[in-house]
């Protein structure tokens, strides 16, 4: 009689020294809250209204820019010299009421060793409202934003 294997994790074993480095929108809360939909929403009244166009061009020019410049912000700095600090104010004014406090993910992020991080396409404050909704703040040293990534998008 043969007995299987062993089996081993491909994963490296997580130490105080390791890095971990989350995402936030549609990672740290389920994407069935619809946050995003809310910034979609108010970033199509901020195409319309900033470059004065009917609402289904305005959605076009989203999409297009989103596309072809891997943010909708990035797209309107490059062709319309949009101030970016007006843009992420607006686009994330939105109801957080529908997040709810997550101390399961609170206790599941004390469990892991090592430093945790946040990195998002989000402006600072928006992470700071989400993160304060769930009750995660205390378990993340920094969070690198967009206009730390000096507006550059992650893929």
């Amino acid at each position: 009689m043969t007995t299987a294997p062993k089996r081993t994790s491909a994963l490296p074993r997580l130490t105080d020294d390791s890095v971990l480095i989350f995402d936030l929108d549609n990672t740290l809360y389920p994407a069935a809250c619809n946050l995003f939909s809310q910034v979609s929403d108010l970033i199509g009244e901020y195409v319309r209204d900033a470059l004065k166009l009917e609402a289904s061009e305005a959605y076009r020019v989203q999409k297009d820019y989103f596309h072809r410049y891997g943010t909708t912000l990035r797209g309107l700095m490059t062709e319309h010299e949009v101030d970016p600090a007006d843009y992420l104010a607006k686009v994330h004014d939105i109801d957080l009421s529908v997040v709810s406090p997550a101390p399961d993910l609170a206790t599941a992020l004390d469990d892991l060793p090592g430093r945790k991080l946040i990195f998002t396409n989000a402006s600072r404050g928006h992470a700071e409202r989400v993160m304060d909704r769930l009750g995660i703040s205390d378990h993340f040293e920094t969070i690198f934003d967009i206009v730390d990534a000096n507006y550059i998008p992650k893929p």
